[in-house]
């Protein structure tokens, strides 16, 4: 996959996750990983900015396997920040869906 459409659309694709359920930042690199293919170097990156912007809070939880987990929680403006993120996708990609069902439709 193209990196500039992942880059993209990752942001979108870890506020959604991290919406529908609390995660931790592993966790979190497989979800993602079953929509596009990222590593932990560049979820964790994106973690921090989220979490600097007030769109994630973060907390600790002990864990059966180790040390205690940082999980993410999606904030308020968290939430609204995603919605508008959902609503650009859908509008970029029905205008280039669009675009490439009428591309023969040149005049």
């Amino acid at each position: 996959m193209n990196a500039q459409f992942k880059k993209g659309v990752l942001e979108l694709i870890v506020l959604v996750s991290v919406r529908k359920k609390d995660m931790y930042g592993y966790e979190l690199v497989e979800e993602v990983s079953k929509v596009i293919d990222v590593n932990e170097g560049t979820i964790y990156p994106l973690l921090k900015r989220l979490t600097n912007e007030h769109y994630f809070e973060t907390y600790l939880k002990e864990s059966n396997e180790g040390p205690p987990r940082k999980y993410y929680h999606i904030t308020a403006s968290g939430i609204m920040y995603s919605e508008k993120l959902e609503r650009d996708w859908t509008e970029f990609y029905k205008k280039v869906e669009d675009f490439l069902l009428n591309r023969g439709d040149v005049q």
